[in-house]
């Protein structure tokens, strides 16, 4: 009989992307349910601001580009100071994508990969490195997007980083041999700046196909992303895909 002892519910979750929309919603869930969240953007919101200011010793929030390497790490260390080690991290930064491929200058495709798959791979060495050299356990969400499974126009970049990300996240399950559970949740298109690219005529398509018949909201993803940090699940490895069945 295995030995294997299960992985324990995160209780110091890292979340990129933290200010608004689905990031913000997942740090006000994860505090709600109890745990320690550190939480970082480009630029933080006062929504953002205000969640760390009613529970300092539960919210660390912190304004950090992605794409600043050192940055970032220096911000790990200070969450880890105040809240104590990271042993969740929820990788939502991303930045979109609204032009063809053909109009798209290699400056921004260079900007897409590096925004969406360079930066989160090697924030995430960073925390796995520091997690496990304290012997912890611990568990990683990549929010990436139904763009990976599903073809859409004006979104050539953006879909490869997120597919990126989805084979990342197999990768690490293999590689983390179940010391780390390693997912992803792939929404569908939100009724949001993002999905503007696709235009109302596609955006309704896009309803007509859905046998849920609505967009995807926010509130539907977050509670999968707390089931994967904090349940006690066998699920490693996987692309949940959150649509309403649009994308089969």
């Amino acid at each position: 009989m295995s030995e294997a002892t299960p992985v324990p519910p995160s209780k110091v979750v890292l979340v990129s992307g933290g200010s608004r929309g689905l990031g913000l919603a997942i740090v006000t869930d994860l505090i709600d349910s109890g745990v320690k969240v550190a939480a970082f953007a480009r630029t933080v919101t006062p929504e953002l601001t205000a969640l760390a200011e009613k529970d300092p010793d539960q919210v660390h929030v912190g304004s950090v580009d992605v794409n600043d390497e050192k940055a970032g790490q220096a911000f790990v260390k200070e969450v880890e100071g105040k809240l104590g080690p990271i042993d969740g991290i929820v990788n939502n930064a991303a930045v979109g994508q609204d032009s063809l491929h053909v109009h798209t200058s290699a400056e921004q495709i260079a900007n897409i990969i590096q925004t969406n798959l360079t930066a989160p791979l090697v924030l995430t060495r960073f925390v796995l490195r520091r997690m496990l050299a304290k012997g912890l356990k611990g568990r990683i969400v990549n929010v990436t997007s139904i763009c990976a499974q599903r073809g859409y126009p004006g979104l050539v970049a953006y879909s490869a980083t997120k597919g990126g990300m989805d084979s990342a996240t197999r990768a690490l399950a293999r590689e983390l041999g179940g010391r780390v559970l390693a997912n992803s949740v792939a929404p569908g298109f939100f009724a949001s700046e993002m999905s503007a690219v696709l235009g109302q005529t596609q955006l309704d398509q896009i309803v007509r196909r859905t046998p849920t018949g609505h967009l995807t909201e926010p509130e539907e993803v977050v509670p999968v992303v707390r089931m994967l940090l904090l349940d006690n699940t066998n699920i490693n490895g996987q692309v949940i895909v959150i649509d309403g069945a649009a994308g089969i």
